[in-house]
C-alpha cells in the first residue's frame, strides 16, 4: 500500500512539475500542441485580420468572460449633455424638425427644401463631429445620437441626410487619418456645409463582402495640374451610395496595385481609400436610387481609369493600402451611432402616436388599448423602445470613453434595426385602417415602408447576426484565443511558442474554472451568483442570472469552438445562436444600466422588468438551439443537463406586466415622456402627431362626461331617438337635457379631435397627375 502511495506521489508531482515548471512544460506538452495548432489554423487574409484586430473589446468582453463586473458598469458616467448640446437640441434641431413635412417630402419634392438644406448647413448639422478648431461642433457622440435620434422622428429623409456626414465618410477618416494639409483644407470646409460629403464602399459585384471589391486602381504616372506626377488610375462602379447624387466630395475604397514597383513595396498595395472631388475629371456620380420612398439622396457612382494623385489618398501615400483598417475601426464607431438613434426614434414615435391612438380610438365602446390582443402588441412596442433606447444610450457613452467597440457595434446594429421592425409591424397592427392608407395624416405609413433599409444597410442583418457577432466576437472578445492565433502566426517559432503556452495553459484554467462555476450556478439556480450591492435590490436577481448564464456561455463557446474549429464558421446557425447569446446579455446589461442611470424610477420598473425578461427568455432560447444542434450529440445532451438541470426557467413576461407597460403607454405622465423623449412633438392640431397629443388629452378630459352620458343613457330615456348612436348618441342627450353644457362641450371637442386623428386621406382618381383615364371612361368608350 505505501508503495502504491509512493508511486501516486511521484506521479502527481511529475504532472505538477510538467505543468509548473515553464520549460519543461513547454518542452513536453506546449510545442506539439504549437505545431499541431498551427498546421489545423485556417490562413489568414490581411483583411480578415485588419477586422480581427480593429477596435477595442468594451463590457461584451466582460461577458465573454463569463465573470462580469457588474460595479465595473454601473460606475460607467451616465451619458450627459454639455449646455451648448443641450440648446443644439432644443432650439436647432427642434428648428429643423419643424421646417419638414414628410409627406411633402416623400411625396411631391423627392427631397428636402432647399431652405432646409441651407438650414443644415448653415447650422453646422453636417459638421457635428468635426472639432471646433476646423469649425465644427465638436459634439460628443452622445450629442450625435440624441440629434439623430429626434430627426428620426420626424423625417428619414432629414435624419439620414445628417447621419451620414458624421458617421462613417469622409470626415471621420480625415479626423483619424488624414494628413494635416487634408485636414486644413477639408475639415472647415465640410464643417460649413460648403462640401457635402458622401462614401463609396459597396459594389454590385461584393455586397456585404466589401473586402473583396474588384474596384481597382494601378500606380502609374500621369498629369496633374501641368505635371507629370506619380498616382493611380482608378475604376470603380458603386451602388447602394447615401448623398452621391448630391455630394461634392467622395470617399472612395478601391484595391491599389504597383505592378512596377513605383512605391517600392508589393504589387498588391491593399484596399485603400481616397478623396475624389465630384468634378474631378472622369467622376460620374449616377442618378438615383429609391430606397422604398425614403427620399434621402441615395445613388451609384462611376468612373474608368480616372486619373488621380496620390495625394488624394486619405493619409497621403504613407496610407495606401491601409483603408480596410481605417474602415473597420471608423466602421465601429459610425455603426454604433447612426443606425441605433434612427431606428430607436422611429420606434419612440411608434410608443408615443400609437399608445396614443390606442386610447382614443375606441371599438365597442372601450379604448381598443383596453383590448387584451392590443395589450400584448403594446407591451412588446413599450418593453423593446425602452431596451432599444438604452443600448442606443450606452453604447454612445462607450464611444465617448474612447471605444471603437467592433463587435458591440454589430449587435445594437442588427439587434435595434430588428426590434424596430417589430415595434412598427406591432404599431401597424394596433391601428389598423389608419397605418395602411398613405397621405399627410398617416403618422407611421412610412416607417413601415422603410424599415427594411435599415436592416439591409451597414452590412445585411443575416450576415451581421450569422458571421459577425460571434464570429468576430468568439476571436476578439475571448481572453485567449486572439493570442494564441497571433503566437501562432509569429515567424519567430521561439518567440511564438512562448507566447502560445501562456496563453494556452491560461486558457486551459479559463475553461476549467468555467466549467466549475456553470455546474455550481446552475444547480443553485444562479442564487449564489454577486449582484452589485450599490444597484436596485428589485434589480438583483437579474444580475444573478446574467452571471450565471455569462459563466455558461463562455464555457459553451470554448466548447462549440474546440469541437468545430474551423467549421463553425461554417455553420452559420450555430454561430448566429451563440452570437444570439451574447447580444441578449449585452442588452440586458444595457437595460440595467439604465434603469440605474435613470434614478431607479419605480413608475419606470415595468418597462425594465419586461425587457429583461424577454431578453433572458430569448437568451435561453438560444441556449437550447445550441445545445440541441451540437453536432456531437452526445456533447450537446450533457451540456444541456448542465446549464438546465432543473429545466428552462426563464418565461415570458406575465399578462399582468404586460398590461402595466401598455397603460404607460396610453396614459400620459413622466414615465411615458421619459420613454418617448426623443420625440418632435408640435405644438399644433394640423400635424398628426401634434393632433394626436391634443385628442389624448381630451380623451381624458371627457372621461367623466362620458360617465355622466352613459348613466343618462341607461335611464332610456334615449330609447327611440335615431340620434342614439355611438356617433350623435351626445348630440341626442344634449338636446333632451341629459347633459350639461359643459360636458357636452368636453365630450364635442373629444369627438372632433378623434374624428381628426382617425381619419385617412383620399385623393383625385388621377392622384393630382393630368390624362389618367376617369373611373368609368373604359366602359363609356366600349
Amino acid at each position: 500500500m505505501n508503495g502504491l502511495f509512493a508511486i501516486s506521489g511521484i506521479l502527481i508531482a511529475s504532472i505538477v512539475i510538467v505543468l509548473a515548471v515553464p520549460p519543461i512544460r513547454r518542452t513536453l506538452l506546449s510545442r506539439p500542441l504549437f505545431q499541431a495548432y498551427r498546421k489545423v489554423l485556417p490562413p489568414m487574409s490581411d483583411t480578415e485580420r485588419d477586422a480581427l484586430e480593429a477596435g477595442t473589446v468594451w463590457w461584451e468582453g466582460e461577458l465573454f468572460r463569463g465573470r462580469p463586473d457588474w460595479q465595473r458598469l454601473l460606475d460607467l458616467p451616465k451619458p450627459a449633455l454639455t449646455a451648448d448640446e443641450q440648446q443644439f437640441l432644443d432650439n436647432q434641431t427642434e428648428q429643423a424638425c419643424r421646417m419638414v413635412d414628410d409627406w411633402q417630402v416623400t411625396q411631391k419634392q423627392y427631397d428636402l427644401s432647399a431652405d432646409t438644406w441651407d438650414y443644415l448647413k448653415r447650422n453646422g448639422f453636417l459638421g457635428m463631429i468635426i472639432p471646433r478648431e476646423y469649425g465644427g461642433l465638436g459634439f460628443s457622440a452622445y450629442a450625435h445620437s440624441q440629434i439623430i435620434t429626434k430627426l428620426s422622428t420626424r423625417s428619414s429623409a432629414l435624419a439620414v441626410s445628417v447621419m451620414v456626414p458624421n458617421s462613417l465618410g469622409p470626415a471621420e477618416l480625415l479626423l483619424h487619418y488624414g494628413t494635416d494639409a487634408q485636414k486644413n483644407h477639408y475639415l472647415p470646409r465640410l464643417a460649413r456645409g460648403e462640401e457635402v460629403p458622401a462614401f463609396a464602399l459597396t459594389s454590385p459585384w461584393a455586397g456585404s463582402d466589401a473586402a473583396a471589391i474588384p474596384d481597382s486602381g494601378v500606380v502609374c504616372k500621369g498629369m496633374w495640374q501641368g505635371q507629370e506626377v506619380l498616382g493611380m488610375r482608378v475604376t470603380w462602379d458603386k451602388r447602394y451610395i447615401t448623398l452621391a447624387p448630391v455630394c461634392t466630395l467622395l470617399g472612395l475604397a478601391f484595391r491599389l496595385y504597383d505592378p512596377d514597383g513605383l512605391l517600392g513595396g508589393p504589387a498588391d498595395v491593399g484596399i485603400t481609400c481616397a478623396l475624389v472631388p465630384h468634378d474631378h475629371p472622369g467622376v460620374e456620380t449616377g442618378r438615383r436610387h429609391l430606397p422604398l420612398n425614403a427620399m434621402f439622396m441615395n445613388g451609384p457612382t462611376r468612373g474608368t481609369d480616372v486619373f488621380m494623385p496620390l495625394d488624394f489618398i486619405i493619409g497621403g501615400p504613407a496610407r495606401a493600402g491601409q483603408g480596410w483598417r481605417m474602415l473597420m475601426e471608423c466602421l465601429a464607431a459610425g455603426r454604433s451611432i447612426s443606425l441605433p438613434a434612427s431606428n430607436t426614434g422611429m420606434s419612440q414615435l411608434t410608443a408615443r402616436t400609437v399608445g396614443a391612438y390606442a386610447r382614443v380610438r375606441s371599438q365597442f365602446r372601450t379604448p381598443v388599448g383596453r383590448f387584451e390582443g392590443v395589450e400584448e402588441a403594446l407591451a412588446r412596442i413599450g418593453g423593446h423602445t425602452y431596451l432599444m433606447d438604452a443600448a442606443r444610450v450606452m453604447t454612445a457613452g462607450a464611444i465617448d470613453l474612447g471605444e471603437k467597440p467592433s463587435v458591440v457595434s454589430a449587435i445594437v446594429k442588427y439587434h435595434i434595426t430588428e426590434r424596430a421592425r417589430q415595434v412598427v409591424n406591432d404599431g401597424m397592427d394596433v391601428i389598423g385602417g389608419k397605418g395602411i392608407c398613405l397621405g399627410p395624416s398617416n403618422f407611421l405609413g412610412r416607417a413601415y415602408q422603410q424599415v427594411p433599409v435599415g436592416i439591409t444597410v451597414e452590412g445585411a442583418n443575416i450576415l451581421t447576426r450569422s458571421l459577425i457577432i460571434f464570429g468576430q466576437g468568439a476571436i476578439r472578445c475571448h481572453p485567449y484565443v486572439l493570442a494564441e492565433m497571433q503566437a501562432a502566426g509569429n515567424s519567430d517559432t521561439q518567440e511564438g511558442l512562448k507566447a502560445f503556452d501562456r496563453a494556452f495553459w491560461r486558457h486551459i484554467r479559463f475553461v476549467v474554472g468555467n466549467g466549475l462555476r456553470t455546474v455550481g450556478h446552475a444547480v443553485t439556480g444562479g442564487r449564489l451568483a454577486r449582484a452589485p450591492a450599490s444597484a436596485a435590490p428589485e434589480m438583483h436577481g437579474y444580475y444573478r442570472q446574467l452571471t450565471r448564464y455569462a459563466c455558461s456561455f463562455a464555457l459553451l463557446a470554448d466548447l462549440s469552438m474546440a469541437l468545430l474549429g474551423g467549421s463553425l464558421k461554417r455553420r452559420e446557425r450555430l454561430s448566429a445562436r451563440l452570437g444570439d447569446i451574447l447580444s441578449q446579455m449585452y442588452l440586458a446589461s444595457a437595460v440595467l444600466k439604465r434603469f440605474e442611470d435613470d434614478g431607479r424610477q419605480s413608475a419606470d420598473a415595468p418597462l425594465a422588468h419586461w425587457a429583461l425578461q424577454d431578453a433572458l427568455q430569448h437568451l435561453q432560447a438560444a441556449f437550447v438551439g445550441v445545445l440541441d444542434n451540437l453536432p456531437q450529440r452526445s456533447v450537446g445532451w450533457t451540456l444541456r443537463r448542465l446549464v438546465f438541470p432543473w429545466g428552462l426557467m426563464q418565461h415570458t413576461p406575465s399578462d399582468e406586466l404586460s398590461q402595466r407597460v401598455a397603460r404607460l403607454l396610453t396614459e400620459p405622465g413622466a414615465t411615458r415622456e421619459r420613454l418617448t423623449a426623443n420625440c418632435h412633438v408640435p405644438d399644433t392640431d394640423d400635424e398628426p402627431v401634434g393632433a394626436l397629443e391634443q385628442a389624448l388629452v381630451a380623451t381624458l378630459d371627457a372621461e367623466a362626461a362620458d360617465a355622466h352620458l352613459r348613466a343618462y343613457e341607461k335611464t332610456g330615456a334615449l330609447t327611440g331617438d335615431p340620434r342614439a348612436n355611438v356617433r350623435d348618441l351626445a348630440e341626442a342627450a344634449h338636446a333632451r337635457g341629459g347633459l350639461d353644457q359643459r360636458d357636452y362641450e368636453c365630450i364635442k371637442r373629444r369627438d372632433t379631435l378623434r374624428d381628426q386623428v382617425i381619419r385617412v386621406d383620399d385623393f383625385p382618381f388621377d392622384f393630382g397627375m393630368t390624362g389618367a383615364v376617369q373611373p368609368g371612361a373604359q366602359r363609356k368608350a366600349a
